[in-house]
């Protein structure tokens, strides 16, 4: 059930502080090249490379990372996911790489297998290691579910800590069963707006995800996070593996970070 309680004070609050400060940066996931000019062309800030058919961070392959990171603008950063994936350091880290040498400026990792915390944060800093011994300028993007209690996996409070630890810059909060249930109604706003609060206290850049759009969207919006990613909002329809990006439905979520 949606926890509301408190929430309206939260978001008029962090609402008028967000219109004073930089606002949140639109990240949106195409499927390939078409869909991602069609990003561009509704202002989207950050292009994420994924396959929705592997599952919420699923990943693309290294092919069409290369082949959307060629056909949009150098400016515009390309973020890539690797997946939900299990707790084999080695693995991932490869898996990073690849996609951090197709041309990914941020790497995505979902700590979907790593059910202790010395565990995440020893696969993100193999992951980390990798990237910097190889000479890339990649970040590395922490990524925990809003829904934990149902995915078997850790709260995603613990990501400012598992970050700090292992050399990360970004932490993301998405959701990791895509059912059309938004991350608040698994996650109370005060509660994310808490970790949005220590990650960037400790120089983190913080994203959210989890089929926001609507009201949950503006409530993500209202607690200022860095970044905030959208797949299915950006989709007449809201076919989330199907669906084609439209422009139109970004220009109207850019609008709504704008405050309009």
């Amino acid at each position: 059930m949606r926890v509301i309680s408190s929430i309206g004070a939260v978001i008029s609050t962090s609402w008028a502080l967000a219109t004073e400060s930089t606002m949140a940066k639109l990240l949106v996931s195409p499927t390939d090249e078409l869909d991602a000019l069609e990003a561009v062309k509704g202002g989207a800030d950050i292009i994420d490379v994924k396959n929705p058919h592997e599952g919420s961070l699923g990943a693309a392959t290294p092919a069409l990372i290369r082949k959307i990171r060629k056909t949009i603008e150098k400016s515009i950063p390309v973020s890539a996911a690797v997946g939900d994936v299990p707790n084999l350091p080695g693995t991932v880290a490869q898996a990073a790489l690849g996609a951090a040498q197709a041309g990914a400026d941020f790497v995505k990792i979902g700590l979907y297998g790593s059910t202790k915390e010395e565990d995440a944060a020893y696969l993100l800093k193999s992951v980390v290691e990798t990237l910097n011994d190889f000479g890339s300028k990649s970040k590395t993007v922490a990524a925990l579910y809003g829904d934990y209690l149902r995915a078997g996996t850790l709260n995603p409070a613990v990501l400012p800590d598992i970050a700090q630890s292992s050399g990360v810059q970004i932490i993301m909060i998405d959701t990791a069963v895509k059912d059309g249930r938004d991350l608040f109604v698994f996650m109370p706003a005060e509660e994310v707006a808490s970790i949005i609060e220590t990650g960037q206290n400790n120089d983190l850049e913080v994203a959210l995800a989890g089929s926001l759009a609507d009201e949950s969207f503006r409530i993500a919006a209202g607690l200022k996070p860095d970044i905030i990613g959208v797949r299915t909002a950006a989709l007449p329809g809201g076919d989330r593996k199907e669906g084609r990006v439209d422009a139109e439905l970004v220009k109207e979520l850019k609008l709504i970070l704008e405050g309009g």
